[in-house]
């Protein structure tokens, strides 16, 4: 290229790099800007490419980080690059490809692979080529820095390899398979991992050799290096989603390997196995193919699921009171406001697998909420599988499952019986029926291991009963519930943050299965519940909120004593009024609020005050700031909606609970106009959440809404689309609610709902309670000349209410299909 570099300005950037990678954050700071200023001449990317590939003087994390620094500004403007300074870097790149050194190899290839995502894949001809010329070379550095590359290549621009033209994988793949029997790991590791991108989307030209592909995959079963094993059973993970009929005659001895593939010395290489078992038991041939093998695979899963020795030490096992160690701010996981005006999916009619549920589930168990461990490890994944193995056998899975939990339930080391709390729960779903008839003995032995000296066992068995607790609650005399309820609110106050954590979400579902059958220990439970703000740090204060607001879902109105609200409410007003505007703690406060303003009802009169102008305060505050961020972005932050979000919830709560008592808060306020604003905003969640409140303050105090209604009904108009569900059917159901309380006026607006109404009932799979919500339409003489449906839609009523929930026979409204012209019967309530 003939350049060269100017010698006071490359020792001037060098002194840059190396005072980079002071600890001292103002050192790093200063750095940060004079290499941001330097930015501003177009040879500065000549100098940090010419570092990292020509200065072999300079030690190697200088270079590294010249060429990752050089990477950021690649990635952030390539294009901006003049031509010979773009050139420049890529030949440099191709030329240092075979560094001696596997860190600048590395480095080499992720500027290659990001220079290449840039789109210059496709301006970048000779990159491919050479890269393939490379994997012939004598020299390893050379050979292993090209497959570095490619495999990186592979991975950020799979979509363009597949889709160019000039069909590079048509040469690409079945090169990279004459690699999987080279003498180099590191090369079979690689050669695998390029084919693995290949998959899941069945590339033609890896389909065209697939055989070829399966042949060399079994040579490799039994490799010495942990990194090709693990890519072994990640290809064979994914081909059981992808091309299963492959793997079907070789399944037996695929199913041979993994088993001992998912005990394997590396745990990595154990976690990419086990990942088999739950996509094997996605397909059908599942129960078939693996119930020969149950009795050798489930003792498997369960030794899969004990803690080891490192994991003890990162979660601090041997820590057994911590209560007063205050929470890191990073020990806390983002929380995101869950609506309480969602509608989750219908669920399927044979129910699911169970596998995602326990996801979920296992979230609770304070499993994963040390951030030493790995949120997905071969400790979940075990569990998982047994889980939703569960699910597929049942009650054929008890033979071999009972045995050994009656082995390690009972076990001396803590660590196996642990791991059999957590396999008995993990079974709960799916072998529900036959473990009904062990409950009565398994049941107090779980309660007596609340008990447990160790704080793990404790946990782990909060969450197991909570799998188990609906048996509890359908047997008559409270039998197994009360002490079962007891026993969990001492563990909600136990000394162990992670045993707290652990028992009050285990006490939430057992709130959501018991409903108003806690009603008669409602006094005890607050007391303990109340008890508790004196003693969480912050992290499970959130879940203590959670627990407060699901007991008032469950129990509703009777909560609404004096001696309760006494109990419940100071607490939580006082953290209210600690807790900041921007406070983002304010969340699940403020859910767990609106729970308690539903249930309490006219109870809740005292405290609606300040609450609802704090309300219609965080709305203001995000509407104002949208708004400000919209006109000048550089200026002003966007805001969190989830303020507004939850805000809004919170005085539907309030509009529920109160009922006709909020109306003279809505008249002091100016909630019409900020909900006007709100129910147009771009956000799905926040129009979801906007047409709840809508609808509510409709029913609650009608008199205040009746004057928008004319600005309210073209906007929901517009929100009538079925693809956001959630959204669709809480402004249909607002709709409903409005033309209850307009009667025969509701005409005027007809027009603006119908066709949309229409297509939402003729569209398939449509959910149950939105299909509810689109025939709620209310008209007082639907015989009338100015009646504005066609007349050939004739009204029928029918003899019976079709609806267990409605008062009165309800009368139906042939519409015609649209697209199928049958008739679609829709419910109007007529006054």
């Amino acid at each position: 290229m003939g350049w060269n570099p100017d010698r006071d300005a490359l020792s001037q950037i060098l002194g840059l790099l190396r005072e980079s990678q002071s600890p001292d954050t103002v050192v790093q700071q200063s750095v940060q800007q004079k290499l941001e200023e330097l930015n501003k001449f177009t040879d500065f990317n000549k100098y940090l490419i010419f570092v990292l590939t020509k200065l072999t003087t300079e030690d190697e994390p200088t270079r590294s980080l010249s060429g990752l620094i050089l990477k950021n500004n690649v990635k952030a403007h390539f294009h901006q690059f003049p031509p010979d300074v773009a050139q420049f870097i890529k030949a440099e790149c191709l030329s240092a490809v075979g560094d001696p050194s596997p860190l600048i190899r590395a480095t080499v290839g992720i500027l290659i692979t990001t220079t290449a995502s840039k789109g210059e894949l496709s301006t970048w001809p000779e990159l491919l080529p050479r890269l393939c010329e490379m994997l012939d070379s004598a020299d390893y550095n050379v050979c292993e820095g090209a497959f570095g590359a490619l495999q990186k290549i592979c991975e950020d621009s799979a979509e363009f390899l597949e889709k160019s033209p000039d069909r590079p994988l048509d040469t690409l793949i079945p090169k990279f398979l004459q690699f999987f029997k080279h003498s180099s790991s590191k090369i079979r590791s690689h050669a695998i991992a390029c084919v693995n991108q290949f998959i899941i989307s069945k590339t033609q030209a890896l389909m065209a050799n697939i055989d070829a592909f399966l042949q060399n995959l079994f040579h490799l079963a039994m490799d010495d290096d942990p990194d090709v094993r693990k890519n072994v059973c990640r290809a064979l993970v994914m081909l059981l989603d992808a091309h299963i009929s492959s793997l079907i005659p070789h399944m037996h001895n695929i199913i041979e390997y993994m088993m001992i593939r998912t005990q394997d010395p590396d745990e990595n290489v154990a976690l990419e196995a086990c990942e088999f078992w739950l996509s094997l038991a996605e397909h059908p041939i599942c129960k078939e193919a693996l119930k020969p093998h149950l009795p050798k695979l489930i003792p498997i899963l369960v030794r899969g699921m004990k803690y080891s020795e490192i994991d003890i030490i990162l979660l601090k096992g041997d820590v057994e009171e911590d209560e007063s160690v205050p929470d890191r701010s990073e020990d806390i996981k983002p929380r995101f406001h869950k609506s309480r005006h969602t509608i989750r999916h219908e669920p399927m009619e044979n129910g699911g697998s169970g596998g995602e549920e326990f996801a979920d589930d296992e979230s609770d168990d304070g499993l994963d909420d040390d951030s030493s461990l790995s949120d997905w490890n071969l400790r979940k994944c075990s569990a998982a599988a047994l889980d939703v193995l569960a699910n597929v056998f049942r009650e054929e899975m008890l033979p071999v499952i009972l045995p050994i939990l009656k082995e390690t339930l009972f076990h001396q080391e803590w660590e196996i019986r642990e791991s059999g709390i957590l396999a008995l729960g993990a079974i709960a779903e799916g072998c529900m029926n036959g473990m009904t008839q062990h409950l009565p003995e398994l049941i107090p032995y779980l309660i007596s291991c609340l008990q447990h000296k160790k704080a793990l066992v404790r946990s782990i068995t909060c969450w197991t009963l909570s799998r188990y607790c609906h048996w509890a609650v359908v047997l008559p005399d409270h039998t197994f519930l009360k002490p079962l309820m007891y026993e969990l609110l001492k563990c909600v106050l136990d000394s162990n943050k992670r045993v707290q954590e652990a028992a009050c979400s285990a006490f939430a579902t057992l709130e959501e299965e018991a409903c108003t059958e806690l009603v008669p220990y409602l006094a005890d439970i607050l007391k303990t519940l109340v008890f508790a703000f004196k003693k969480y740090q912050a992290k499970n204060l959130l879940i203590l909120y959670d627990a407060i607001g699901t007991l008032a879902d469950s129990v509703g109105n009777y909560l609404n004593k004096e001696e309760y609200i006494q109990m419940l409410m100071p607490p939580l007003i006082e953290k209210w009024n600690i807790l900041k505007d921007e406070d983002k703690d304010l969340f699940p406060l403020l859910e767990c609020l609106s729970s308690v303003a539903t249930a309490l009802q006219s109870g809740f009169l005292p405290y609606c005050s300040p609450v609802y102008q704090r309300c219609v305060s965080l709305v203001e505050q995000t509407l104002n700031q949208t708004m400000a961020h919209a006109q000048n972005p550089g200026q002003f932050e966007a805001a969190d909606k989830d303020f507004m979000i939850v805000s809004l919830d919170l005085l539907s709560g309030l509009a529920e609970g109160l009922n006709g008592h909020v109306g003279q808060l809505v008249q002091q306020s100016n909630i019409m106009q900020l909900l006007y604003q709100a129910m147009q905003d771009p956000m799905p969640e926040v129009r979801q959440s906007s047409f709840a409140l809508l609808g509510d303050l409709t029913k609650a105090c009608f008199q205040y809404v009746a004057p928008c209604i004319s600005e309210f009904m073209p906007i929901l108009g517009q929100n009538l689309n079925p693809e956001l569900i959630s959204v669709c059917n809480n402004a249909t159901w607002a709709i409903g609610e409005i033309s209850v309380k307009l009667g025969p006026e509701m005409r005027v607006y007809i027009n603006l709902v119908l066709t949309d109404l229409i297509f939402i009932i003729n569209k398939p799979n449509t959910p149950k309670t939105l299909l509810e919500n689109t025939g709620k339409l209310s008209l007082s003489s639907p015989g009338s000349p100015s009646h504005p449906f066609p007349p050939q839609l004739p009204l029928m009523s029918l003899p019976q209410p079709i609806h267990p929930t409605l008062p009165h026979p309800p009368f139906f409204l042939v519409m015609i299909s649209v697209t199928h012209h049958t008739p679609i019967p829709v419910i109007l309530f007529l006054n």
